[in-house]
C-alpha cells in the first residue's frame, strides 16, 4: 500500500522547515535505496497559502528555502475568488496520485486541521450549491448576528464552527436553509494510502516567543508593503477576510487603529489562533507528538519499514 506522511502543527512551530528536512532525507542516496523510493515531495496544506500574491503575510516558504524539493498547492488561486476546501481536497488527492506515480513519497504539511482532514479522512461534503442571492443578504449582516443564527437553527454546528470565520458560517446557514436540516455530521471514506501524521508539539511559552520573533521579521520582510500592493486589486472588506495579519494591517492601513495597537492585537491574535489549531490537532488520537528533528527521522523509518 501507498504511503502518505503529514506534518502538522500551529502556526510559527516549524513545520515548513521540518517537511523539506526530512525530505530532504528521503531524497538521500541511502534511503532512496533502503526502502526503494525515488524520493519525496511536499504539499502545502494551508488556506491562505494556495493564493498568488500572499507571501509575507501567510509565511509562504521561499525558493530558496525548498532547497530543491518540489512543492506543490502553492500560488494555485487567485485572492479575488473564494478557493474552497472542496478544490483543495479534489487538488491535493490528484497530486498525492501524480507523486505515487513516481515512486516517491509525498508529505502533506501544514496547519489548516480541514484542508488536512479532508485528505486523510476522505471527507465527503454536502453537494449543495452556492446561493447568491442569499449569501449577498447574509453578506450584510454582521458575524454577531450571523453566529446567533446558526446558534438557533443548528447548535451543534455552532459549537464547532470558528466563531470569527464569516464565510464558513455563511456557507454553513446557505447549506441549513436550503436543505431545510442541520448540517450533517460529514462522512468519511478510508483512503487507499497507509499515513503517518506527525504533529509538532511547542509549549505556549515557546510558541509566544517564536510568533513574536516571526511577526518581527515579517514586517522588516515587507509585509506591509505587500498589503497596500494587494489592496490594489481587493476591497478592504476581501483583506480582511482573509484574517490575521491581513486583517489587523487592513484595520491599521484604514486609520481605525494605530501602529502599536495594530502589534499588540496581531500578537494576541496569532497567539489565540495557534491555541484554536492546537484544539482541533488534538482531537486526533492518531498524531504522533514530537519536539525534535530526530523524532520525526525515528517515526518515518519505522512507518516505511512496516510491510515494505
Amino acid at each position: 500500500m501507498k504511503k502518505l506522511i503529514v506534518i502538522l502543527g500551529p502556526t510559527a512551530s516549524g513545520k515548513s522547515e521540518m517537511a523539506v528536512k526530512l525530505a530532504l532525507w528521503l531524497c538521500s542516496n541511502r534511503v532512496k535505496k533502503k526502502f526503494k523510493i525515488n524520493g519525496a515531495e511536499i504539499i502545502s496544506a494551508d488556506s491562505r497559502q494556495v493564493y498568488k500574491g500572499m507571501d509575507i503575510g501567510t509565511g509562504k516558504i521561499t525558493k530558496k528555502e525548498m532547497k530543491s524539493i518540489p512543492h506543490h498547492l502553492l500560488n494555485i488561486a487567485s485572492p479575488k475568488r473564494k478557493f474552497t476546501v472542496v478544490q483543495y481536497q479534489k487538488l491535493a488527492l490528484k497530486t498525492i496520485n501524480e507523486i505515487f506515480k513516481k515512486d516517491k513519497i509525498p508529505i502533506l504539511c501544514g496547519g489548516t486541521g480541514f484542508y488536512i482532514s479532508a485528505v486523510i479522512d476522505g471527507l465527503i461534503f454536502p453537494k449543495i450549491k452556492p446561493d447568491w442571492k442569499l449569501r449577498t443578504k447574509f453578506e450584510k449582516k454582521n458575524i454577531e448576528q450571523l453566529f446567533k443564527l446558526l446558534e438557533k437553527l443548528d447548535p451543534r454546528r455552532a459549537k464547532t464552527i470558528e466563531k470569527k470565520n464569516k464565510r464558513r458560517i455563511i456557507r454553513a446557514l446557505e447549506i441549513i436553509i436550503k436543505t431545510k436540516k442541520p448540517i450533517p455530521i460529514l462522512k468519511k471514506q478510508t483512503p487507499k494510502f497507509k499515513i503517518l501524521i506527525i504533529g509538532i508539539k511547542k509549549s505556549p511559552q515557546e510558541l509566544k516567543k517564536l510568533i513574536k520573533i516571526r511577526l518581527k521579521k515579517r514586517f522588516k520582510k515587507g509585509m506591509l508593503a505587500e498589503i497596500k500592493k494587494l489592496k490594489s486589486s481587493l476591497s478592504w472588506k476581501r483583506l480582511e477576510e482573509f484574517g490575521l495579519e491581513y486583517r489587523w494591517i487592513a484595520y491599521y492601513l484604514q486609520n481605525k487603529i494605530n501602529y502599536k495597537e495594530m502589534i499588540e492585537k496581531l500578537q494576541k491574535e496569532i497567539e489565540h489562533f495557534a491555541k484554536r489549531q492546537m484544539t482541533w490537532f488534538k482531537k486526533d488520537k492518531r498524531i504522533k507528538w514530537i519536539k525534535n528533528y530526530k523524532q520525526t527521522e525515528k517515526l518515518v523509518n519505522k512507518f516505511l519499514k512496516e510491510n515494505k
